[in-house]
């Protein structure tokens, strides 16, 4: 048995010679080979691995590329939110400076009007709420009795006649505007040539239109004419802008004649007003109990 194992194991240390020898003289041959003719081992390397290096450079290239592409597509994404930001910003820096042009320009407007017409004892007022179904126009002031207000006074703009005082309560006033039916102003039409006069009515429709109403089949009003405040009655001021006649029209029965009005004012864009708290009033009849008096309160 031990003649049998020595036998097996001096024939794996022949085969480990064996192979060790076959390594080493690979390594000299070779080693031989890349001295006598390096270049040609080269071109054959290159060669051989050429076509996989073309698609290995294909693939770096579109895979960098892809990155750059999808650099960019952030980058321009990010620039495009920036200014768009910036835009909007700058779209409501201009709003607010154009607002507050309008208004300093309407103040302007206000402060030349009140100037002009020391006459008048005015308080400027905004408009807080309005009412404007189909039987009543009314709006809502911020000025009251603390301000001085009473009702039955005057309220107008620098283009002409808003209406009255109806209700005043301790910080802000109920005002009726010439375009509700239950009004009425004296009026007269302001053309030397005419002067004729009549009541300025509202009426039920939705427009904003108002009425120049009791004209005499014979009387001359044209289209065109302006329309003032008669001064009769004792609550108006003569002279106040009311509209201007846009239609000649026959009333009902054949009577009389009526004119319609475009109002001087823009009741859908009116934001300030001016009360008159105090001008010279003509003297009212004292028999006449339908007509507030010059020193009525509430």
């Amino acid at each position: 048995m031990k003649i049998g194992q020595n036998n097996d194991f001096s024939f794996k240390r022949l085969l480990i010679v064996i192979f060790v020898l076959i390594c080493l003289l690979g390594v000299i041959f070779f080693g031989a080979i890349r001295q006598l003719n390096a270049p040609l081992a080269s071109r054959i390397v290159i060669n051989t691995l050429a076509p996989f290096q073309v698609c290995i450079s294909y693939v770096t290239r579109s895979i960098t590329n892809f990155q750059d592409y999808v650099s960019d597509v952030f980058y321009v994404y990010d620039k495009n939110r920036e200014l768009e930001k910036e835009n909007t910003e700058l779209k409501l820096q201009l709003a607010k400076s154009s607002d507050l042009l309008t208004e300093n320009a309407h103040l302007k407007t206000l402060l030349d009007y009140k100037e002009q017409h020391k006459n008048y004892d005015l308080v400027a007022a905004k408009i807080i709420s309005r009412d404007s179904s189909s039987w009543s126009n009314y709006i809502i002031i911020n000025r009251g009795s603390n301000d001085g207000i009473k009702k039955y006074m005057p309220v107008i703009t620098p283009d002409g006649l808003v209406g009255s005082v109806y209700r005043v309560y301790s910080s802000y006033a109920e005002i009726e505007l010439i375009t509700d039916p239950r009004s009425a102003v004296s009026a007269i039409v302001s053309r030397t040539q005419s002067r004729v006069t009549g009541v300025v009515k509202g009426t039920t429709d939705s427009s904003s239109s108002i009425n120049l109403t009791n004209l005499p089949q014979y009387s001359d009003v044209k289209k065109g004419d302006t329309i003032i405040t008669s001064g009769f009655g004792g609550i108006y001021p003569k002279g106040l802008v009311i509209g201007s006649v846009y239609k000649i029209d026959t009333a009902p029965g054949g009577l009389l004649q009526y004119a319609i009005l475009y109002p001087a004012v823009n009741f859908q864009k009116l934001e300030e007003v001016f009360v008159i708290k105090n001008y010279n009033r003509p003297p009212i009849a004292k028999d006449n109990n339908d007509l507030p008096q010059a020193g009525d309160e509430l």
